[in-house]
């Protein structure tokens, strides 16, 4: 390797490049006609309507999207003017949809509309808790008894959204609840995973639901009526709360057939941290359930900073660092990161974000899953625009999901690295180039023909049987 002021020159063993296959460098590709498989994007919809998420559908599916997260599908709080996003994950009845978002047959046209595009639709499941009505009321029943009187005054609207069971009768009462304590040891598996979800000494928190018949049985009634309706995927939410148990029963075969499934279990890192041994481990080791892959998030996380080591990201699942490709949801941003304070020191800068980005949709294993709000957070990127809100459907986050989906199945070839440089092939189909230094860099590899630019349509030519490419600092090349 020669390094000339602020340019890197680096040459390909020729070793490598034998194992790519030798085809005409005068053709081009054709990205658009290319017949896609089985990958997936995920685009994580958070907190939109559902008529929001209807509405979009036609674009989500030119961005090649494949399926759509959406938030909660079940009755929580709602008011005229208006509630917040975190009320949508404290459930009072999963009979009927109803809450800020939309009901039931707001929900169900929504998965219409979407299926016209070959758009499979996601929920976000609620089963480790219901909501704190403690500022309410003293009593566990569910949905409140006021709630009760409504559905009876309102009798033909509410059997107009219902999913299963009988409204007339509470879901549950206190005889389906543990024992209230708030989870003070956070690395105490018994208590995070029996006790409540609490924002502090003075509340009560979150009703922790108990591992029965009944309560099984409501909640597969629940996710039997979703699939009806046409739910393809499930995100577990607050995962790390359930017990093995709770999610082995719940989780049959028959909820899961022909269905994606995945937890949200947040750890600090991979195998050999606590939380992973803790939590995750036996997750993964007495389920067959799918997995946000936070391991491979604060690995990513890592490489960012000042002195992170982007070599990191050649293979690390091999030390630890990354989930088993089949079962990974990767991610560089989740709802919870932007819009709770003891998580928003894990923001990436919006330039690294997308370099974050262009890394877990050019590799190979996960399935990517990309987040969008409303500006729940508030927090404001570019050029003062809300960060998250057209992050989704921008030109670059297309094409990084074009090139995701052309090189699908295709093997990572590592090419080149160093602490701030990552070159790897997909196959070949594709090379993904990434810079997360600030210097500009210039790279000469063996390769077989001329390759483009998947973004700004820059075209690398052959030169002497070299691939010579020039890239800038805190950037990116996807080339096909």
């Amino acid at each position: 390797m020669m390094y000339q002021s602020n340019m890197h020159t680096i040459e390909l063993d020729i070793s490598t490049s034998e194992v790519l296959k030798n085809q005409d460098s005068s053709k081009r590709v054709n990205i658009e006609s290319n017949q896609l498989g089985n990958e997936n994007v995920i685009l994580h919809a958070f907190d939109w309507s559902y008529a929001e998420v209807a509405k979009q559908a036609k674009i989500i599916s030119q961005m090649g999207y494949h399926s759509v997260l959406v938030s909660p599908p079940l009755k929580s709080f709602k008011h005229k003017n208006g509630t917040e996003w975190w009320q949508r994950y404290q459930p009072q009845d999963y009979r009927i949809i109803d809450n800020q978002l939309g009901n039931t047959l707001d929900f169900s046209n929504m998965i219409k509309q979407l299926a016209k595009y070959d758009l499979h639709v996601y929920a976000d499941i609620v089963f480790n808790h219901m909501a704190n009505e403690a500022y309410l009321r003293t009593d566990l029943q569910y949905p409140s008894q006021e709630d009760l009187q409504h559905y009876a005054d309102n009798k033909s609207y509410y059997q107009s959204l219902l999913l299963f069971g009988d409204l007339s009768k509470p879901l549950f009462n206190s005889t389906h609840f543990v024992d209230g304590f708030g989870i003070k040891d956070w690395k105490n598996c018994w208590e995070v995973q029996n006790g409540r979800i609490t924002g502090g000494a003075e509340d009560p928190g979150l009703p922790t639901l108990k591992v029965c018949d009944y309560v099984i049985t409501q909640q597969q009634s629940y996710l039997k009526a979703l699939k009806r309706l046409g739910v393809k995927g499930f995100r577990i939410d607050a995962a790390k709360h359930m017990t093995l148990e709770h999610l082995q029963r719940v989780w049959s075969k028959d909820i899961t057939e022909n269905m994606h499934v995945f937890g949200e279990i947040i750890t600090d890192g991979g195998a050999t941290e606590e939380e992973y041994e803790l939590f995750l481990q036996p997750y993964l080791e007495k389920t067959s359930l799918g997995s946000y892959d936070f391991p491979l998030f604060n690995t990513i996380f890592d490489v960012f900073q000042e002195n992170g080591n982007i070599e990191s990201l050649i293979d690390p699942y091999c030390f630890g660092q990354a989930l088993v490709n089949f079962r990974a949801i990767t991610f560089v941003i989740t709802h919870d990161i932007p819009n709770n304070d003891s998580f928003k020191d894990l923001i990436l800068s919006e330039q690294n974000e997308y370099l974050a980005y262009a890394y877990i949709l050019g590799r190979d294993g996960g399935v990517p899953l990309i987040f969008a709000d409303l500006n729940t957070s508030g927090i404001e990127g570019k050029n003062q625009q809300p960060r998250w809100v057209n992050a989704w459907k921008n030109k670059r986050m297309q094409q990084m999901i074009k090139f995701h989906n052309y090189v699908h199945g295709e093997p990572m070839i590592p090419i080149l690295s160093n602490q701030d440089l990552l070159v790897f092939a997909r196959g070949d189909k594709g090379i993904v180039v990434i810079n997360k230094s600030d210097a500009d860099i210039c790279i000469d590899f063996q390769w077989h023909r001329a390759m483009q630019d998947i973004l700004t349509e820059q075209q690398f030519e052959i030169e002497s049987d070299k691939l010579h490419l020039i890239l800038e600092g805190k950037s990116y090349l996807m080339l096909i």
